[in-house]
């Protein structure tokens, strides 16, 4: 996303913790963030409406005027509210419209977690699930089916995770399994666990070990990646015994590598003559 569309989805952003991020505990952002999928997949329908959203020809009132003769019964008050601001931004691409559409929805979601004290098991779940589709390629090939229908995707979900992780959990997921967007499923979550990281301006650090940690491991880990990075790091961290010693920390795009299997790839690369 870029120039006007990238300015805009700032001014989004900044809006939402000003309106519905300003309420107590969490309160109406379920409402914002079920109204806004709602619209994301109208959106994704209809390719005619995300252009007349967004057609910089027409007047910010005049696009204000569409939502509100199109959607105005449909949407709660807050929805509305978020979309009406939205139109009236200006966006480089329709594409740009639904997707900031959709990241306010999955924003809204995290902070209901939020405000009833499980964003972290949200963001814990979240992470889980995807390692569990790395060491899960059926399942992974199921979500990702083109032929599969998404009402068939949704109830594979829900039964295997129906009891066993936070409606936020099920819900984000079921979007992101039904609209990628093309974007891989992983892609789409890493998104998500960033979302969620951003809720408490903090980074997720994602450490790959072969053997838990000790708990003053994990808080000198933790306090270092905090002097590295100048904001609270929160580590995920996931046994893998193919790491075989030492430990992989990845925060973003940046991996440090320390384990022994990466310094054998190495050896064994140098040795190749590669």
């Amino acid at each position: 996303m870029q120039g006007a569309s990238r300015d805009s989805l700032k001014s989004a952003l900044a809006r939402f913790e000003e309106t519905v991020g300003s309420l107590p505990d969490g309160a109406g952002s379920g409402e914002v963030s079920e109204g806004l999928f709602a619209v994301a997949a109208l959106l994704d329908r209809e390719p005619s409406l995300r252009r007349a959203f967004t057609d910089p020809a027409s007047s910010p009132r005049s696009r204000q005027l569409l939502v509100d003769t199109l959607l105005g019964s449909q949407l709660a008050p807050l929805p509305l509210s978020v979309l009406r601001e939205l139109v009236s931004d200006r966006w480089n691409a329709p594409d740009d419209l639904r997707e900031v559409v959709e990241r306010l929805a999955a924003t809204a979601a995290l902070r209901a977690a939020e405000g009833s004290g499980k964003l972290d098991e949200v963001e814990d779940e979240l992470f889980r699930f995807e390692r569990l589709l790395e060491r899960e390629p059926a399942l992974r090939g199921a979500l990702t089916d083109p032929g599969l229908p998404a009402d068939r995707k949704t109830s594979l979900l829900r039964d295997l995770l129906g009891g066993k992780a936070q409606d936020a959990t099920v819900r984000l997921l079921e979007i992101v399994v039904t609209r990628p967007r093309g974007r891989s499923l992983e892609t789409a979550i890493e998104e998500l666990l960033e979302l969620a990281a951003d809720r408490r301006s903090r980074y997720v650090a994602q450490v790959r070990v072969a053997q838990p940690l000790a708990a003053d491991q994990e808080t000198r880990l933790q306090a270092s990646l905090t002097r590295i990075y100048g904001r609270e790091v929160q580590l995920q961290v996931d046994v893998d015994p193919t790491v075989l010693g030492g430990l992989e920390v990845r925060v973003g795009d940046e991996v440090i590598d320390g384990t022994v299997s990466r310094r054998l790839h190495d050896v064994r690369r140098s040795l190749a003559g590669q």
